[in-house]
């Protein structure tokens, strides 16, 4: 499980936005389960994601296919980094600096 901090200027509509770009990228319609929503794609057997407690982060937990080919694994790692890029307004360096002083 993995939380992600969601920049302030994206936090209004968060929890359409967190379907809506599951369907853009992923072009599968998530599934909701009470507070999450809940999708398997290429490399993931299951990509559940939902907004964390106080409302500025998302909450990611996923389930790999290791059993797939590595063009499905790139294809799926791209993917779900312009998800979280979509989602919580930040880059991926932007990430990766914020883990870093973390």
């Amino acid at each position: 499980m993995q939380e992600y901090k969601v920049k302030k200027s994206s936090i209004d509509g968060l929890s359409n936005r967190i379907s809506v770009e599951m369907a853009n990228i992923f072009e599968i319609e998530p599934e909701k389960k009470g507070d999450a929503y809940i999708i398997k794609y290429g490399a993931l057997k299951r990509l559940e994601v939902k907004i964390g407690p106080k409302g500025n982060t998302i909450i990611i937990d996923s389930e790999s296919d290791p059993s797939v080919e590595d063009e499905v694994i790139l294809d799926t790692n791209r993917r779900f980094r312009r998800y979280l890029d979509a989602v919580t307004g930040y880059t991926t360096k932007e990430r990766v600096k914020q883990a870093k002083k973390e």
